[in-house]
């Protein structure tokens, strides 16, 4: 069966830097809802469009394509004293956004008395290669396309 919208795509991958450091590899499957269900990168969904089991490419995505441009506007400093002890680099903190939504933080630094806080996608701003293998596509069952996603192994547990 060939990749199409509404397929259930299971695939393994390996993320890399532009200079071939790895990021992430897949330990198990990764399978997503293909079609525009925002469940995987718009540039990967287009390159797998009509592809079929065995099928593999490596992409070379820039930022823009990736995870987004950096966005300094989302880097906030605050005073250590208004964070509960115990924070720590690296840790994750719901805040209000500019825009008055829920927005999660990572907690970047800690210097000196102020913590500094960022909204940015930790892999924002970076230029990245996914290596993509395609292991088995199906029809998603009707119940996956109204959720907009897939269910069971390696998917969506409810």
């Amino acid at each position: 069966m060939k990749i199409e919208k509404n397929s259930a795509v299971t695939l393994r991958f390996k993320v890399t830097d532009a200079l071939g450091k790895l990021i992430e590899e897949s330990k198990e499957p990764m399978v997503y809802l293909h079609g525009g269900y925002g469940n995987t990168l718009p540039k990967i969904e287009e390159a797998l469009d009509g592809k079929e089991p065995g099928y593999q490419v490596t992409l070379a995505l820039p930022p823009e394509d990736a995870f987004g441009l950096r966005d300094e506007d989302l880097v906030r400093t605050i005073p250590r004293s208004q964070f509960p002890a115990g924070v720590k680099v690296g840790g994750q903190l719901e805040g209000q956004g500019s825009d008055g939504r829920v927005q999660v933080f990572n907690v970047a630094k800690i210097k000196g008395q102020f913590v500094i806080l960022d909204a940015n996608h930790p892999l924002a701003g970076k230029a990245l290669r996914f290596h993509l293998k395609v292991t088995d596509v199906r029809l998603a069952s009707e119940e996956e396309i109204a959720h907009q996603h897939v269910h069971g192994e390696h998917g969506h547990q409810h």
